[in-house]
């Protein structure tokens, strides 16, 4: 008896500082059960979320917050939610995450990003002002060194030419820079419909271009479905991923764009057959501007040059942004 009273004491104990640990997070954590009302939560809930204990014990926590930002979300329940309005204070920005446990109960956890949101923001302009400061040198600069002539003065033409490559380089950064920022600050992408035989046949010649006929360029369109989106976004993302292509597979390499329906929806890819990526940069990839040493890639074993690399653009949401042609 004493066994047991002494064991119940020290799960109340275990129990209470649970509480108290979770009651001193800056993050709301709310306890749902299998019906999606609330078991629990902490004194944060009630700054974020407007969620008290005990007065909304019970309470259905889709009902509470209405057609809301955070009532659909919760209603639909898809992922989680990087930006949404506190439902208390529109002003402050949630990240939201909906975990499930035990016996098909779920953890509401709400965690304030308005302060990262807000620099993120700084970025975003900063970013933008930057880029466009930079262009007009950058294009008076281009254009003086398109003016001299490396024949006038063979010694420094090696130099100019350098130059010049250089120059142009700053500039493409520069646009890509804009490309970016743009992207970043758009907030509704037009929804027309891309057709993808004439897009596909479009980077395929851009390729064929590109490549001055050093490489096998072939396009494979198994998917028979049009896109509905930004043609001008999609056709750059999709073109980057064939120059890249065409950039870094030796002469005499092939190159395949495809096009093709999967369970989930629809994927666009590149193949080639060129050095490929160390696996130690792969987790790098989308990260900006980052860029594999030229030298490393080219150490890459002879074995792993066929049809190593492979980029691919594939996403649920083309379920329902496919259109049947």
């Amino acid at each position: 008896m004493n066994v047991d009273r002494a064991r119940a004491r020290r799960l109340a104990a275990e129990l209470s500082d649970l509480r108290t640990a979770a009651c001193a997070l800056r993050d709301a954590l709310v306890l749902l059960d299998p019906d999606g009302h609330v078991r629990w939560c902490n004194p944060a809930a009630q700054r974020l979320l407007g969620i008290a204990w005990p007065r909304d014990r019970g309470l259905p926590v889709a009902d509470r917050f209405g057609d809301g930002e955070v009532g659909t979300w919760l209603r639909q329940a898809r992922g989680d939610a990087d930006d949404i309005a506190s439902p208390v204070d529109p002003a402050v920005r949630l990240q939201l995450s909906l975990i499930p446990y035990g016996n098909r109960r779920r953890l509401l956890i709400a965690r304030d990003i308005s302060r990262v949101t807000k620099l993120e923001q700084v970025r975003r302009d900063f970013v933008a002002n930057v880029s466009h400061e930079l262009r007009t040198p950058l294009t008076v600069i281009h254009g003086y060194l398109e003016l001299l002539d490396p024949e006038d003065v063979p010694a420094l033409a090696p130099v100019l030419n350098e130059m010049r490559t250089q120059s142009q380089r700053m500039r493409q950064i520069v646009e890509d820079l804009l490309e970016l920022s743009r992207l970043e600050m758009q907030q509704h992408i037009p929804e027309e419909r891309v057709e993808m035989a004439p897009l596909l046949e479009s980077l395929q010649r851009e390729a064929e271009a590109l490549s001055h006929g050093k490489h096998r360029v072939t396009v494979e369109d198994e998917g028979h479905v049009d896109l509905l989106g930004s043609p001008k976004d999609l056709h750059s993302a999709f073109s980057n991923l064939v120059s890249n292509a065409v950039r870094y597979t030796p002469e005499g390499g092939g190159i395949t764009i495809r096009w093709r329906r999967t369970p989930t929806g629809a994927e666009y890819s590149v193949k080639d057959t060129g050095y490929g990526i160390p696996v130690d940069h792969l987790s790098r990839l989308t990260e900006r501007f980052y860029r594999v040493s030229s030298s490393r890639s080219r150490a890459t074993s002879a074995a792993s040059r066929s049809w190593n690399r492979y980029a691919a653009i594939s996403s649920p949401t083309f379920r329902t942004n496919c259109a049947r042609r």
